[in-house]
Parts: C-alpha cells; structure tokens; sequence
C-alpha cells in the first residue's frame, strides 16, 4: 500500500525529476532545506508510520510519539535538521532465520532517523529516478517484480536461452562508501547533504546477546563498506549503484557482444545472452571486481534453457506444459522453493501454539497469507503449485480443528471440505485462477 504524497510535494518532486532528467550532468546545489519542510517531514512520517516497525535503540514506538504529540515531535526534529545538530542514532540489530537455516541481520533504525532518511527519500528519489537504468525493477514508481518476471520471460522466448543467474556475495553489505559517495556527489553538490549521508552509511550497530547485555560496534565505518540494511535511504543508495555495473555493461560494449540483456531487482541479476554465455560470465566477474563487488561462485551458474531451468525472483523459468494440450512452451512457474516456504508458514499458522487463538483468527491469518502468496504469483500456469497449496492448507487447518477440539481420527467426517471452505471461508487459491493474467 502506497501512500499519494500532496500537491505540494509532487509538484517538487515532477520540478527535480524534470531538472535532472533535462540535464544529465546537472549537480544540485540546494537540497537539505527541503528536508525540514514541515510537509515534508509530515509525509515522511506518515509513510514511515504505514510500514510500521518496531522501535529502535532508544525504544522510542510509534505508540510514544503520537501519545506526546506527532506535531511538536516533528517541529522538535526540523529544528535538530534546521540548526545542523541533528545525529543518527546506532541501529539495533536483529537476526531474523532463512529457509536455509542461516540467519539474516535486520537492522532497525530509531523511528527519527527513519523519518528523516525517508523524507531524503522523498528528495532525492525523483532525481535518481532520471538516472537508473530501464534494467532495474526494484523500489520504482511504475516498475514491480511481475515486470522484471515478464522481461525475462519475453527474452528467453526472444532466443536469449543461455543464462547468466548470478548471485553477489553480502551486496548490501559490501557496497564500498567512497565509489558510493561519487555515485550521489555527480548529482548532489549541496555539502550538508552529502555529510548526512555519510553520516547514515557509518551508523553503529546495537546487538544483544543470548544473556541479554547490549553491545556496540561499528563493522561499516571499520570496513568502509556496506548500506544501512533495513533503513528507508538502504534501497536506494543499492539501486544507485548497482547502476554503475548496468551501465558499464552497456558502454563496454557487452550487451551487443553477447546480446546480453540484464534483468535486475535489488541484489537479484540475470543475464540473458543470445550466446558465448560462459564468457559473459568471466566478464561480469570481472566487472564486479573492478566495482570492489564478489561474485557469490558457488551460487552463480551458467543455464542453457530450455535444456535447464533457472530460478528468480521466487518463479521457475524453463520448460512448462500445457495443462489442456499437453504442448511444452518456455515460460515461468512458482518455483518449488516457493511452494514449500508457503507450506511452512502455513505449518506455522496451524501450530500447536496457536491452539489458544479462536478458528476465525486462525483461518483470517491463513486466508491473508494464501492470498498475498496466490497475488504475487499469479503469472504463469500456477493450477498445480495452487493445488498443492490448497490441499497444504485443507490438512493442517483440519490438524488443527481436530487437535483443538480433541477429535480422533483423521477429521475428513467431522471437518470436510465443505466445512471448511464454506462455513470457515477458508480461501481457495484453485478457483481464483480465471482471473489471472497468464494463468
């Protein structure tokens, strides 16, 4: 869910995308003022408010802030931007599990240094925006990851059949500050500006323990490197520089050597070449060095469709089947890892530590899950993978009826289909296929 900026502030936004796009060299001297605009710094708020979050070092919530008042909140921070005492805060850290049993770290920035990286964002994004390349879908007005999945199935059926699937080594945590820097400094020369945004880059972190003692370090400022994962300015300052690789692409001359088209989303990159993939790949290895980025080798691979198949973006490319013909076709599915992580989560719903909850909240929270798995992959002949879903969450919701309400046996008699699906409103992904666009 977006939120429409005002008038106001859309009218500076289409004035800084217009001068920006007018000019590429242009170098905007006057930024940081708008920063503590009062309706810029409101709308920053409320945008930050709408993803929610929960509350960082200081422990400050949202909850907190609108008890004491929203409006002197603000009006306290524009005077922090105005008189240049403004500081970031460390960020808490958090580690989250994967599928794969590793942890992933999410930090969580104080809601005050959120609102103002986002109302950066409000600034600086219509001016970036001009610059980032027709191959990067990711955290753009007008461009999703449908768009990016319906790009790479236009190539494969194109001819582009040998892909380049390539996988970087920490992105967001490798991203070298000083090409960074030079990457906002050919568009911002306003001082305070740049400063902050350093000042963002070189953000402690605040972790604690399994006895529960807090502690602090600084690995960004240390290592010179790394976005701040987790804060609204993180994506994109990625998108900014992943740029530089797109575009050295495409003046080097690769593309046209080996008709090889580039489909990005935030760390995600494929490759699709008309041939010579494996010397596309030496050579995006070798781009990425020269941009102080690792290629991740052991995840990267060479695939020759329709032969292999290959994975992004949650979908599987390759060869499909025609469920009426039989006839086979290239094109893009959900992918297994896919269907088994919507498969757990819905293990998860239906718990038994969940037994407490009522079966209207039980069944709400499945339904939610299932339709925003069943509206993100929605492209493609998605009937099995919806199928198996389907019959995922019949068991367990019957599991759990029959757990809950110490039923023996199976429960097929007591809670049927009919039961669940009707008297529940259990959602049914199967017949919602009419309605999608490749389906």
């Amino acid at each position: 869910m977006s939120l429409r900026p005002p008038e106001k502030i859309r009218k500076l936004q289409t004035t800084l995308h217009a001068k920006a796009k007018e000019n590429p060299d242009y170098r905007f001297y006057s930024l940081y003022d708008k920063l503590y605009r009062s309706d810029v710094l409101i709308y920053a708020y409320k945008r930050c408010r709408l993803n929610g979050g929960a509350a960082g070092v200081d422990r400050v919530s949202f909850k907190q802030i609108e008890s004491a008042g929203v409006e002197r909140w603000l009006e306290e921070l524009a005077e922090d931007l105005r008189g240049k005492t403004y500081r970031p805060e460390a960020v808490r850290r958090v580690n989250l599990p994967k599928p794969n049993g590793k942890m992933r770290p999410l930090g969580i920035p104080v809601i005050r240094d959120r609102v103002v990286q986002m109302a950066a964002v409000v600034v600086l994004e219509p001016i970036f925006e001009a610059d980032l390349q027709d191959e990067q879908y990711a955290y753009r007005n007008g461009k999703s990851a449908h768009d990016a999945v319906r790009a790479i199935h236009r190539g494969i059926n194109q001819g582009h059949r040998e892909v380049v699937d390539a996988d970087l080594s920490g992105y967001f945590d490798t991203i070298p500050h000083a090409e960074l820097v030079r990457c906002l400094a050919r568009r911002i020369s306003d001082g305070q500006l740049l400063k902050l945004l350093k000042s963002w880059m070189k953000q402690p972190v605040e972790e604690t323990d399994q006895r529960g003692r807090k502690k602090r370090s600084n690995p960004a400022k240390r290592t010179g490197r790394g976005t701040p994962q987790g804060a609204p300015i993180s994506p994109l300052l990625s998108s900014l520089y992943m740029r530089r690789f797109i575009l050295g692409w495409k003046q080097l001359g690769y593309e046209h050597r080996y008709g090889g088209q580039i489909v990005n989303y935030a760390d995600d990159l494929v490759i699709l070449c008309l041939g010579k993939s494996e010397e596309a790949y030496e050579t995006m290895v070798r781009l990425m060095e020269r941009l102080r980025l690792r290629v991740n080798e052991e995840k990267t691979s060479v695939r020759k469709v329709p032969e292999e198949s290959f994975d992004f973006l949650g979908y599987t490319f390759g060869r499909c089947y025609s469920p009426k013909t039989g006839r086979a076709y290239l094109g893009a599915r959900p992918s297994q890892k896919s269907i088994t992580r919507i498969n757990r989560r819905i293990r998860e719903h239906t718990a038994r530590r969940t037994l407490l909850k009522s079966q209207e909240e039980v069944v709400s929270s499945m339904n939610r899950l299932m339709r925003g798995w069943g509206n993100y992959f929605c492209l493609g002949p998605v009937s099995k993978a919806y199928r198996v879903v389907d019959s995922h969450a019949r068991y367990g919701l019957r599991q759990w009826l029959r757990t809950k309400h110490k039923v023996q046996g199976a429960g097929t008699k007591k809670y049927p289909d009919e039961y669940l699906y009707g008297e529940l409103g259990l959602i049914r992904l199967e017949l919602t296929t009419r309605n999608l666009p490749w389906a």
